[in-house]
């Protein structure tokens, strides 16, 4: 059985600060058709973000940065449709070869995320995420290459799906996508291409 996906993603600068982007889905899968704005704001040090979106969903993240490496922030968020509200709280830590994050949240989540920059070209990912109230738990192991005219990424989780997506620039402001994605646990098999303007 073949399952169609289109993506769509726009973005405007509305004031040197203030950016709106807005992200669509439509998809023949049941509840799985989704849009979202978001509404952002960039401080001098500080960020902020409003987003909504379909099913009710209202959320609102502020993050701060406490010295020049280490940043603090909340989230709260209501998704009206499952009448579900919730807290959250995360850090993030950089230098100039590395950034780890953190996260813990009142639905039962805590992620934790570290990207190692490997040299100018190649960039390492790995995260963990875990939902002390289900006990259920994932990890995953990434890479981001770049190369000269293109730039390819790929991850591999804990539960053997393996993904990977190309981007070819084949012109200024157009690029070129290819994506693919195994799940060999539940015999799933997606591959996908797209185009992207403006970037």
């Amino acid at each position: 059985m073949t399952d169609g996906r289109v993506i769509a993603r726009g973005r405007c600068e509305l004031t040197e600060n203030l950016s709106l982007k807005a992200n669509a889905q439509l998809t023949s899968e049941e509840h799985m058709s989704q849009g979202i704005a978001n509404f952002d704001y960039k401080g001098r040090d500080y960020r902020v973000l409003f987003q909504l979106g379909n099913g009710g969903l209202v959320a609102a993240n502020y993050i701060q940065s406490v010295t020049p490496n280490l940043s603090l922030g909340g989230e709260i968020f209501w998704a009206g449709q499952h009448h579900k509200s919730g807290l959250g709280y995360g850090a993030r830590y950089n230098t100039d070869k590395m950034v780890a994050t953190g996260q813990i949240a009142s639905t039962g989540l805590v992620a934790l995320g570290y990207v190692q920059k490997v040299s100018e070209k190649v960039s390492l990912a790995s995260d963990l995420m875990y939902n002390y109230m289900s006990r259920e738990a994932t990890a995953s192991f990434g890479y981001d290459y770049m190369l000269r005219q293109s730039r390819l990424r790929g991850k591999i989780d804990s539960d053997g799906r393996i993904s990977t997506y190309l981007e070819e620039r084949l012109n200024m402001g157009l690029n070129f996508i290819l994506s693919a994605e195994i799940d060999h646990k539940k015999k799933d098999y997606k591959f996908g291409f797209g185009l992207t303007l403006g970037e």
